[in-house]
Parts: C-alpha cells; sequence; structure tokens
C-alpha cells in the first residue's frame, strides 16, 4: 500500500496551540492548572519519545511485516469496513495494553512516567516513557497483522489512538453530552484514570472508546476532583529521573530480594506486591478493606 501520512508530525503544531490555549485560559482563570517546570518536563520527555519513536519505527515496521508474512487472511486495504476493523481492533488492543501496564510491574515501570505529574492539562498527554520499546509494548499489536490487517495501517490507528487522546489530557473540559460520555473516553473519565485516590486507581483504561471499560468492569465515573499523579510523590522535575525514577525502585527492590520466585514476583506482580506485606496491591488494598467493613 501506499505510504500514509504521518499524521502524528502534523499534529505537533496543534497541540502546541492547545497547550498555550489552555495555558493562557488557565492563568487568566487564576487556576494552577500549569506548573512551568512541570511543564516543561513534560515536554522535554515528549520530545525524547518522539525520537525514540522514529528511531525505532523501522524496527517496528518490519516486525510487523514479518508477522504479516504469516497472515491467516488478507484483509483489503482499499474496503471501508477492513478499516472500521481495524479502529476497532487497535483501541481493543490499546485498552489491554493500558490495563496490563497498570497491572503487571515490569510494563508500569515504562508507563508510570505518564502519570507522575500532580497536574493535570494538555501537556500532560506528551509526557510519555523513553522505554516502551524495552518493555515490549509493541507486543500487544502482533496479532493484527497476523489476522491480516497490513502493519501500515495498524501503526497509522496507533498514530490515531494517540492524537484522539490528546484532547482528554484537561481539566478545562466538563462533562460531555450523555450519549457522548456512554460510548467514547472523555475528559471527564481520564480525569478519574489519572487519580491517586484510592477510590479511582486501576479504572478507565479506555483509548479512544469507553465502551472497554464498561464490558470488562474496569469503569469507575467521576464523582469528585481527582487528586493527580502517582501514590507516592516523585519529588522532581528532572526527565531522566522521572523516566527511570520506577525502574529504579526495581532494581533497589530486586537486589534486597532473596530467589528467583520474588525477583519474579517484583517484575511481574502488580505494582505495590511485596513479598513481606509491607505493601499492597490495589486489589489487595480493596480486598483488605471490604475485610474491615465488614469486620471479617
Amino acid at each position: 500500500m501506499n505510504d500514509l501520512p504521518n499524521i502524528m508530525l502534523a499534529a505537533l503544531p496543534a497541540f502546541t496551540v492547545l497547550m498555550l490555549a489552555e495555558g493562557i485560559y488557565a492563568w487568566r482563570a487564576g487556576r494552577g492548572d500549569y506548573r512551568a517546570p512541570d511543564t516543561a518536563a513534560n515536554i522535554v520527555l515528549g520530545l525524547g519519545s518522539m525520537v525514540i519513536g522514529v528511531l525505532s519505527a523501522g524496527a517496528m515496521l518490519l516486525f510487523l511485516s514479518w508477522l504479516y508474512t504469516h497472515r491467516v487472511w488478507t484483509l483489503p486495504v482499499d474496503a471501508w469496513w477492513v478499516w472500521a476493523l481495524c479502529f476497532f481492533a487497535d483501541d481493543l488492543s490499546y485498552y489491554w495494553f493500558h490495563r496490563i501496564s497498570h497491572e503487571v510491574r515490569w510494563f508500569w515501570a515504562s508507563h508510570s512516567v505518564h502519570h507522575s505529574s500532580e497536574q493535570y492539562n494538555f501537556s500532560v498527554a506528551v509526557r510519555q516513557t523513553w522505554t516502551g520499546v524495552i518493555t515490549g509494548s509493541f507486543l500487544f499489536w502482533f496479532w493484527m497483522p497476523l489476522v491480516g490487517f497490513h502493519p501500515k495501517m495498524v501503526l497509522f490507528m496507533q498514530s490515531v489512538s494517540l492524537i484522539y487522546q490528546f484532547w482528554i489530557h484537561t481539566q478545562s473540559i466538563g462533562r460531555m453530552p450523555s450519549w457522548f460520555e456512554a460510548v467514547f473516553n472523555t475528559p471527564s473519565h481520564h480525569r478519574v484514570h489519572h487519580g491517586s485516590d484510592f477510590d479511582y486507581l486501576d479504572a478507565n483504561y479506555a483509548g479512544t472508546l469507553i465502551i472497554w471499560d464498561r464490558l470488562f468492569g474496569s469503569y469507575i465515573p467521576e464523582t469528585f476532583k481527582p487528586k493527580y499523579g502517582l501514590t507516592s510523590s516523585i519529588g522532581t522535575d528532572n526527565p531522566i529521573r522521572i523516566a527511570f525514577y520506577e525502574w529504579r525502585n526495581i532494581a533497589r527492590d530486586l537486589r534486597k530480594s532473596r530467589g528467583l520466585s520474588t525477583m519474579l514476583n517484583i517484575l511481574f506482580q502488580p505494582p505495590g506486591w511485596s513479598a513481606d506485606g509491607s505493601s499492597m496491591t490495589t486489589r489487595q488494598a480493596r480486598a483488605a478493606a471490604r475485610r474491615k467493613d465488614t469486620g471479617a
């Protein structure tokens, strides 16, 4: 198929304009949505992620193309219904990539970068990891070329999803019409996702469609203003320290561990897991809270 346009590159001017507009609006309204060092860190992390993405794009295309040679079917690239299927397939893949990135510490080490800001604004959308390729995030899309989606379609649809998700990183937009909130991911849904409040943890993993969260039981509505960031503040605006913050934590825990089983649990159990119970995963903490409420 012919080369598809680089829509991520084309979207950068719009991202810049929207960040500036939101920043001016928040400043004039006397809101603290933006903090200069945090915004600068977001931009540096975004630029670094973009450079890594460009450098690794060729390898990703080669990998997907190799999988495509082993496809079960060949889906026509000029049929509208194939593009529609590709959209849903990509969005479902993103949901599970995103959910597992919260439920497996190996993937969380990369994804936590995006959640580490205690602000919530358009610039947070570009606060992206530098280590996603290393953790293997691309593997969640491997099935798509195998069932017949052309690799360039897969990469293009990933860009569409990321562009859509830019606008949901804002406190300047309240709720959308109820029909829109029922089907699509929105600022309201995504504010919950970025909340570090106990009631909001591990919810609303949607990319474009919130229907997956409703279907798989991970949907939580916005009922109060979230407290943004990680459950424990990282205490830095240094983009290099932010990029490798959780990796340093993992290395520390691995040094203290005894035995292969414990090491594997540190890497692949959910964030918060500990061998001695000194910290808990979200699921463990909620189970403990339920036992306390019931007196069990």
